[in-house]
């Protein structure tokens, strides 16, 4: 199963029916990182997420030989649109125990890449979808 691509399709289909950046980012975590919508999302984010999305398709540099890439970039997502960029690398580093120089490290920044660039409107909604399949999905041959 190519769960780079299933995200992707994801992130596409919400795109067409979020409100705000904000919210894509809180959705996709739910969906494809097992991170709630509601006040218990600090409590799933602790924990790790779930894998409602398993299998490969990232790129050598991002994965870690798991079948939960997908879950570990959308909940960054989730946690990032939530208590900013900053906080999220902190949370990374010292909750979730992601090295910096690790796949799960790299996964990690580029998910907060992802959010800076939604914020300054560099990458719409309508492109997320295509900026994950760029940037962190291996090439389908």
């Amino acid at each position: 199963m190519n769960a780079c691509a299933d995200l992707v399709s994801t992130a596409e289909r919400l795109a067409r029916t979020s409100a705000s950046s904000r919210r894509f980012f809180v959705d996709l975590g739910a969906e494809a990182g097992g991170v709630r919508r509601g006040p218990l999302w600090f409590w799933d984010a602790a924990r790790g997420g779930r894998n409602r999305i398993r299998g490969r398709g990232f790129r050598p540099h991002v994965d870690d030989g798991t079948d939960g890439q997908a879950r570990h970039f959308a909940g960054i997502l989730a946690v990032a649109a939530r208590i900013g960029v900053r906080a999220t690398r902190w949370f990374a580093i010292h909750v979730l125990g992601d090295a910096e120089d690790s796949a799960d490290g790299r996964l990690t920044d580029h998910a907060l890449d992802l959010v800076r660039l939604a914020r300054s409107g560099a990458v719409t909604r309508a492109t997320v979808g295509e900026w994950i399949r760029r940037t962190i999905c291996e090439p389908v041959h």
